[in-house]
């Protein structure tokens, strides 16, 4: 599969590829809020809910199903560390969104996972190509302390907003606050303004 460079995403929101404040490192940390859950691949399910024409429900077959795209993305968590040139491969946010039809009222989603970590991001964040459900890194399936089975990733934004083991999303109308934004981080988590903290 070809590989598409988004890593000049950054010249829309700074001058530089590496946020202020933000370290690069070669390493790929693990981070995450508890344990890393276990899951069946003959049970999981991803869920698609709130203000859409259809509401969806897809096993791992029917997701891996979808249309992919495999992207070249820098990495930055809110801790203070950035790594470039992650190669991810999943399915496009907007591909899903299409698929359930989204209501004009909806403005946010909110992002679950397996653990029960939630992250909210608005819409207008959300539908852009760069946006993956990633279940593949490095040309390989994406491991479980990284997210595996699938997470979500956000090159424009803190690492926090995008959900490891994620299973379902929901269109909201209106803003909800998710596991890290309830304890004081960033709604916004744009690294180039360094909003790491509300």
């Amino acid at each position: 599969m070809p590989v598409t460079d988004v890593t000049d995403l950054y010249e829309e929101f700074g001058d530089e590829r590496l946020p202020p404040g933000q370290h690069e490192t070669s390493d790929f940390p693990v981070l995450s809020k508890g344990n890393t859950p276990t899951w069946d691949p003959e049970n999981w399910s991803f869920r698609v809910s709130g203000a859409v024409d259809e509401e969806l429900e897809l096993s791992w077959d029917e997701f891996t199903d979808l249309p992919s795209v495999t992207q070249r993305q820098d990495f930055h968590c809110v801790t203070g560390w950035s790594r470039f040139d992650c190669d991810f491969t999943g399915v496009t946010f907007p591909e899903l969104a299409e698929r359930a039809g989204v209501h004009d009222d909806a403005c946010h989603v909110m992002f679950t996972a397996l653990d029960d970590y939630t992250t909210d991001l608005p819409l207008e964040d959300c539908m852009r190509e760069e946006v993956l459900f990633a279940y593949g890194f490095d040309g390989d399936d994406l491991p479980a302390e990284h997210g595996g089975p699938l997470r979500v990733v956000t090159p424009h934004k803190y690492a926090y907003k995008g959900a490891k083991w994620v299973c379902g999303i929901e269109f909201l109308t209106e803003p909800e606050r998710g596991f890290w934004e309830k304890r004081g981080y960033s709604v916004t988590a744009d690294p180039w303004a360094e909003d790491r903290y509300s």
